[in-house]
């Protein structure tokens, strides 16, 4: 009794097995392309989807491309801005850095460092605009209690010194990353940004 027990759970097992190979096949077959462009597998190498006509190969692989939506409103952006910003304060809050009470100079490499990340994060039209350098001083007033026109200030003359620059560049890097990936990289962050290029 025990026996035929096994053995039928067995063949089911075996018949759900085959069942399984089949739908995966099948849907293998029927799924259509990803984005992007095709590359078709010849066993030698990748060709292109142009050598379709050719007959070299039945088996079409999708280059898959993330898909990034450039934010085209002020909302958006803002938005971004936020989320990265709370993201990097954690960051520095964890590793002993307080925003609100750091110093000055400090919080004006924050400034530089979001400026970096909104040009990164925002459409060709907004980028190194006015409108995005009072959307990056007003989020960095309110995060780190810098005064608006000292992070103007601060993103106006971001090429005279070369550490700001670097907070931009990091900002830059970093948010480019984020933006694919949903967390910014440690060499690429607001915290060793800051402590890369200050005394603290």
């Amino acid at each position: 009794m025990v026996n035929g027990l096994v053995l039928l759970i067995q063949v089911g097992l075996l018949a759900l097995l085959v069942l399984l190979a089949l739908r995966m096949v099948t849907l293998v077959r029927s799924e259509p392309m990803a984005a992007g462009h095709q590359e078709f597998w010849s066993g030698k190498g990748q060709a292109t989807g142009h050598d379709l006509s050719s007959g070299t190969s039945e088996w079409p692989v999708a280059v898959r491309k993330p898909v990034v939506e450039t934010p085209s409103d002020r909302a958006q952006i803002i938005t971004r801005l936020h989320i990265l910003i709370g993201l990097q304060e954690r960051d520095c809050r964890v590793n002993g850095l307080d925003l609100t009470t750091a110093p000055e100079a400090v919080k004006a490499y924050t400034a530089a460092w979001l400026y970096g990340a909104g040009c990164a994060l925002s459409d060709k039209t907004l980028r190194h605009s006015e409108t995005l350098a009072v959307i990056v001083a007003q989020i960095t007033s309110r995060k780190t209690g810098i005064r608006k026109p000292e992070a103007l200030q601060t993103i106006s003359t971001l090429t005279a010194d070369k550490t700001h620059l670097a907070c931009f560049r990091a900002g830059l890097e970093g948010a480019e990353f984020w933006q694919y990936n949903h967390y910014v990289p440690p060499t690429s962050s607001l915290y060793e940004a800051i402590t890369d290029n200050a005394f603290i």
